[in-house]
């Protein structure tokens, strides 16, 4: 019985609706440059005149400038995180919870396959899925700039490094999912739970730039990994970034163990 290869094919179809969105959202986003760039100083009186506190709640520093590239490509990566950060937490709410919301527990548990070969190959489908929705990020990102750039030149390390936090943001999330399944009796509507989760991170991380300090940001990846940050200073912020893998492993092991023992309902 391959579990993998059938978890694969039931995440294809919303995979490939993510992606399209992702990508949709990128070359919108990125038509507009263009004609903001032409008249850079304008733009940068309007940004002047935005009160401070909704810049940073946007992830826009007093650094970041939207006649740039990359200061405009901050403000579109904002929302590219919110995508795949809702994608993230519904695939970890989804796989592990489908087979007591669909009532087929009782069928996959009478294969004789054990508890932990089911876990490992759905979690690897699901990983598998985000890795590719990594990768669409990142050649959509690429593609998008190129194509409105205006013919403007831009630093291409920062941009790689941004992207090579994308698979650690959607752990993040996926872990919270994971979470969430191993600790709920049933969880009913999953894309509740994803919106939530992803929204209300972003809400947080936006709520901690208005009030300042760095307490509430160690809950949110939005902070860990903040796209103005890693853009404008060319690197990662090792601290944060330690703090979400810490979160992410510990998710994981408690995952693992909850699983095994969990008593999963079935009819």
């Amino acid at each position: 019985m391959n579990i993998y290869k059938f978890e694969f094919k039931t995440y294809w179809k919303s995979f490939t609706l993510w992606s399209l969105g992702i990508i949709a959202l990128q070359i919108i986003m990125m038509i507009f440059y263009p004609t903001m760039a032409r008249d850079a100083q304008m733009m940068d009186l309007i940004m002047e005149n935005y009160p401070e506190e909704l810049l940073q709640a946007m992830g826009l520093g007093e650094h970041v400038s939207l006649a740039t590239v990359l200061g405009y490509y901050t403000f579109v990566f904002v929302f590219v995180q919110l995508l795949i950060g809702v994608q993230s937490a519904y695939y970890g709410c989804h796989f592990l919870s489908i087979e007591e919301r669909e009532h087929t527990a009782d069928f996959l548990f009478a294969k004789p396959v054990t508890r932990r070969r089911i876990l490992i190959e759905k979690y690897l489908a699901a990983f598998t899925i985000l890795l590719l929705t990594s990768l669409v990020v990142t050649a959509s990102t690429f593609i998008s700039i190129e194509l409105f750039s205006d013919g403007r030149e831009y630093e291409i390390g920062p941009l790689i490094l941004l992207l090579f936090t994308v698979p650690i943001f959607q752990l993040f999330f996926f872990s919270i999912g994971m979470l969430v399944t191993v600790g709920t009796k049933r969880i009913r509507s999953v894309i509740s739970y994803a919106l939530g989760f992803g929204f209300g991170l972003y809400v947080l991380n936006a709520f901690r730039s208005i009030v300042g300090g760095e307490f509430l940001g160690f809950f949110t990846p939005y902070y860990h990994f903040e796209p103005s940050y890693i853009l404008m200073e060319g690197s990662i912020p090792v601290g944060r970034a330690i703090i979400s893998i810490s979160m992410i492993l510990l998710a994981h092991g408690i995952t693992y163990f909850a699983y095994l023992k969990r008593n999963i309902r079935a009819q």
